[in-house]
């Protein structure tokens, strides 16, 4: 099956050469030069993964990312970011704001070949599992790929739903960073450059009543992250 992407990025040579590399490795490849471009083609039909410049002449590729959040349609469709700025804080910002991967450049072809296969093989991750994890009022459905805090969905990036499920499969175990990594194989996390922390406080912000005081993932200093067993007050309790 061919995946389709969308290439959002000015640099013609760049999207020229990336076209050419993807369409031979396999892939269905839509270019657009703007911001502009890229919202006619996601009006258009939407692709299977985003690549989104971050520096764009009509606007910011971050802001951008955040109104896809925004909208049910592609509220999930994963999003791998580029840009010329590699500092840490530019890739914290635009993981919070709900890129899925951020990668600097310049960069190779086939590194970011092995991202978007990472990108779209967890982002189909469990589609044939019909397996619910359930922890009072929060709901992780697998099958779905959705969690719900009392039946309503939670807005959270197809990266953040696989760092929920690492964790809620392993209730009351604490886990390291390293740990987190290993079992989000193939989501190219730096245990360094707080991109675990910070998706943990996207996730805290809507699966928590009150995320300055989480009940369901609690952070051990010094040490990881567990998520709890019991989280809220269970009938008869």
């Amino acid at each position: 099956m061919s995946h389709k992407l969308l290439l959002i990025d000015d640099d013609a040579r760049l999207t020229s050469m990336l076209r050419d590399y993807f369409s031979l490795a396999g892939f269905e490849v839509e270019v657009a030069g703007s911001l502009a471009q890229g919202r006619q083609a996601l009006e258009s039909s939407v692709p299977d993964l985003l690549v989104l410049d971050l520096m764009l002449p009509d606007g910011d590729g971050l802001e951008f990312c955040r109104t896809l959040r925004g909208d049910a349609r592609v509220r999930r469709l994963p999003v791998l970011m580029l840009s010329a700025r590699g500092e840490p804080m530019d890739r914290i910002l635009g993981l919070e704001l709900g890129a899925d991967d951020y990668l600097a450049k310049p960069f190779e072809p086939r590194e970011l070949q092995a991202r978007i296969k990472a990108l779209l093989r967890r982002s189909g991750l469990d589609a044939q599992s019909d397996d619910m994890l359930r922890f009072g009022r929060l709901e992780i459905d697998l099958a779905a790929r959705v969690a719900r805090l009392d039946g309503k969905s939670c807005d959270l990036t197809s990266h953040q739903f696989d760092l929920l499920v690492v964790l809620a499969q392993s209730p009351g175990r604490v886990l390291t960073r390293d740990q987190i990594m290993d079992a989000l194989k193939g989501h190219p996390l730096d245990a360094f450059d707080r991109s675990i922390d910070v998706h943990i406080s996207r996730i805290r912000a809507v699966i928590e009543d009150d995320a300055k005081n989480p009940r369901r993932v609690l952070t051990v200093r010094g040490v990881g992250y567990v998520f709890a067993r019991k989280q809220d007050a269970e009938p008869g309790a």
